[in-house]
């Protein structure tokens, strides 16, 4: 038998239910406050989406100054403000280290661990938890509130009722679902008289409606050193074509004005600009120079850089005549016009936008339809860029619902 496998308990104190890194850290913020606490996951084993995002070097979070860091927030800085500045950036880092994790800055400002890697971190967090007491229960999906308003799952030997005094609600949000997030709880919350805006793909990539030219040939291949812009806003580096569209980070940066865009008028144009370092002026006299016996794509090449990917791509949304005249193509090249048509599905984003609303919870993240209920991390209504501002909220969300659960708990401060 598998030495972490429990039998499901009937009652417990505080019950956190999620196995991610805002459920974690409201486990580790309840049991330094003298509390018992039972962890359920759906999954054989926790923190699976923690580990993915580290598959492609752990983004702990950002070293830029705070007022620029909570910035990244949008709208929902004022809700998240409070929790963040209690565990920001430089809280992470302690909280990394003191786990045995010693992290680094790179050139872009982002934190990592200094082998990129998240399973050693996650290993070092649940023997943590295990040491300090936090009994975890793998296999044990949620199902909602039965009877006398007991959790319940389904559980490694059947359906399972638990009473808990507390809850913590960490259900993550619906992107990558194979890992444990499924969104399936948005209904449940919805009967429960709980308010959910319906969870919607963020930091993801769009459909563009290629040639078929495009999508066998081009597919895998980058825009190298590009700059998008978007409704006043800009993003720089590389953008990926894929037999869909496009992704990669300079889309997800922008993904949520495209997004909203394309939900309310059916699609959005993508400014790119395919030569940043370039100026107009200059880039349209190099254009200028006579071509002799060269063929375009050559020209094109040496005047602007714009050759490959970049080349097919300008063909492809541009009118011919276009070539004809070094003014217009220059302009065409400093601000091309690209349609994206929808956002790729939720189960591909890296985060999903949405959740339960602010309005459903108390200025203590207790849900008002359900007292001794907390939420906390992706599964509330807030969305921000990749970066490390993601996983930084959800850490502070998740501490900051977990002492939240603590203060009901305790009769002195109730």
């Amino acid at each position: 038998m598998n030495p972490h496998m429990r039998e499901t308990p009937r009652h417990v104190e505080c019950a956190v239910v999620g196995g991610g890194p805002a459920g974690l850290m409201a486990a580790e913020a309840l049991r330094a406050r003298g509390v018992s606490v039972h962890v359920f996951d759906a999954m054989p084993s926790l923190g699976r989406k923690f580990l993915m995002a580290g598959k492609s070097g752990l983004n702990l979070t950002h070293s830029e100054p705070t007022e620029d860091f909570l910035g990244r927030y949008g709208e929902a800085r004022p809700w998240l403000e409070d929790a963040v500045r209690a565990f920001d950036a430089d809280a992470v880092r302690n909280w990394a280290r003191d786990l045995g994790v010693e992290t680094f800055t790179g050139t872009s400002g982002r934190v990592f661990p200094h082998d990129f890697k998240a399973a050693p971190l996650l290993r070092a967090w649940l023997r943590r938890l295990r040491a300090a007491g936090v009994v975890i229960h793998a296999r044990h999906k949620w199902r909602g509130w039965g009877g006398e308003g007991a959790l319940a799952f389904d559980a490694p030997a059947g359906p399972a009722a638990v009473r808990a005094a507390a809850t913590v609600l960490a259900l993550g949000g619906a992107s990558w679902p194979g890992l444990g997030s499924d969104g399936a709880w948005v209904e449940t919350l919805r009967q429960a008289g709980g308010a959910v805006v319906d969870l919607r793909p963020a930091n993801c990539g769009f459909d563009v409606a290629w040639s078929n030219h495009v999508r066998e040939t081009l597919a895998g291949q980058p825009l190298k050193s590009v700059r998008l812009s978007f409704g006043g806003n800009t993003a720089a580096g590389d953008v990926t074509i894929t037999e869909t569209g496009i992704e990669s980070g300079p889309v997800y940066a922008l993904s949520a004005a495209l997004r909203d865009a394309c939900g309310r008028d059916g699609h959005a144009v993508l400014t790119i600009d395919l030569a940043p370092d370039r100026d107009e002026a200059a880039l349209a006299a190099a254009l200028a120079r006579p071509r002799g016996k060269k063929s375009w794509a050559t020209h094109l090449k040496r005047a602007a850089n714009i050759a490959g990917a970049k080349a097919a791509v300008l063909r492809e949304n541009t009118d011919k005549t276009v070539f004809d005249d070094p003014a217009r193509l220059a302009h065409v090249i400093k601000g091309l016009e690209l349609r994206v048509e929808r956002p790729r599905p939720l189960a591909e984003a890296i985060s999903s936008a949405g959740g339960v609303r602010r309005d459903a919870l108390d200025a203590h993240w207790m849900l008002k339809a359900r007292p001794g209920v907390f939420c906390a991390g992706e599964m509330l209504d807030w969305e921000a860029p990749t970066g490390g501002y993601l996983l930084t909220a959800c850490f502070a969300l998740g501490r900051a619902a977990g002492n939240a659960a603590a203060d009901w708990l305790d009769p002195q401060t109730r």
